[in-house]
């Protein structure tokens, strides 16, 4: 075990941060917006949301964890990118992405988006106390509370226009399906919520917290423990999916949210539904060829690329189980996984290949964030 905990303090504080601080810092403001599959830079790219507050929340956890003072100044870059440039100052939230030199470019409002916000504002909080971060959290938790939060029919909706209309359009990306709630934005709209609570334990965030556990164990969760992804408004499932790393990310973030909450009778919900969700993500699992990315069970076909996140989540909800159970097979798992890692992900020269065998996908991008991969090691660490 401190075996491993070294290799990844290794990995985490000479590849993957220095990667991001070295390569991903724009001179002119905040992060630039991508480096492609080779590692080139692309100047012009878009710089999205969800790439700015992932950076925050992990050089802000890195620095609570680690106390690095390089890893502050990177986060401080992130906060300021994400409240100065990302909030609307007009209508509320924080826009969908800006373009290259720093304007807003999309301006929808997609909480799941948002919700990452949250999580990496609630962060930077955790490391420093600092209160003017904090109030932007809970401003922007109050939006998802106001505008996306279905209080008739329980859950969250997808998105809206900038000025809170409904917008045709609410998929997360093109390889989503345009449903009016998702599976997705659920579980980091629960992560969001679970950090906030830790720094800010209001009481209506409580019971909004618990109404998201509960959904997750009632609605989103299937009879055979895999996550269902994608639904009306009225919550009727819209096709047959198993999204692999969804459902191993989920038996870990859904254990921690139950005990951030602190609620005995969840707690215990979870202590049964935690590892169930666990067991039914290790159909996608091969001890040596990694974790594949899901089973479209409607279409009828497997994606069998091995994603970069797909791996480092199932690490960290592998390495969950073996501490909620004990079962050694569970620490087995994870260090497979992390054996897999080293060999198929790993880029030599800077960060993580999108997938074992994949150099044509973004190297850093809208998507490719260090949150990941840079969780996972920050988990390990604790954990261990």
């Amino acid at each position: 075990m401190q075996h491993l905990k070294q290799e990844v303090l290794e990995e985490l504080t000479t590849n993957i941060l220095p990667y991001w601080i070295q390569n991903m810092t724009d001179p002119a403001g905040g992060f630039y917006g991508r480096r492609d599959g080779s590692g080139a830079l692309v100047a012009d790219a878009p710089k999205g949301l969800i790439l700015n507050a992932r950076i925050l929340w992990t050089f802000s956890a890195a620095y609570r964890v680690l106390g690095r003072p390089q890893y502050l100044k990177t986060a401080q870059r992130a906060a300021r990118e994400v409240m100065d440039r990302f909030c609307d100052p007009e209508h509320g939230g924080a826009y969908w992405s800006l373009d290259a030199e720093g304007r807003p470019l999309d301006t929808k409002k997609q909480f799941y988006a948002i919700a990452f916000a949250i999580y990496g504002l609630a962060e930077y909080h955790r490391a420093t106390a600092n209160n003017k971060v904090l109030d932007c959290a809970i401003e922007l938790y109050r939006v998802i509370d106001r505008y996306s939060r279905d209080a008739e029919k329980g859950g969250y909706i997808e998105a809206c226009t900038r000025d809170w209309n409904p917008i045709e359009d609410m998929r997360l990306s093109d390889k989503d399906q345009n449903d009016a709630k998702t599976m997705n934005t659920h579980l980091h709209i629960l992560e969001g919520y679970t950090n906030l609570y830790r720094i800010w334990p209001d009481i209506q965030l409580h019971g909004r917290l618990r109404e998201l556990i509960e959904l997750f164990l009632d609605r989103i969760t299937g009879a055979d423990g895999h996550l269902q992804l994608f639904f009306d408004e009225d919550w009727n499932l819209h096709g047959q999916i198993r999204s692999y790393g969804h459902d191993i990310e989920c038996s870990w973030l859904l254990w921690e949210a139950a005990t951030v909450l602190g609620d005995e009778d969840i707690i215990a919900r979870c202590r049964i539904a935690c590892p169930r969700i666990a067991r039914a993500s290790m159909e996608g699992f091969t001890r040596k060829g990694g974790m594949i990315y899901e089973w479209n069970m409607t279409a009828g076909k497997k994606h069998t690329n091995r994603d970069w996140w797909v791996q480092a989540e199932t690490v960290v909800g592998s390495l969950n189980q073996y501490q909620m159970t004990g079962k050694a097979c569970w620490l087995g798992a994870a260090r497979a996984i992390w054996e897999f890692i080293k060999e198929n992900i790993i880029a030599p020269d800077g960060e993580w290949y999108w997938a074992a065998g994949s150099v044509t996908d973004d190297r850093a991008g809208f998507w490719k964030c260090p949150y990941h991969n840079g969780r996972m090691c920050l988990e390990i660490i604790e954990r261990i």
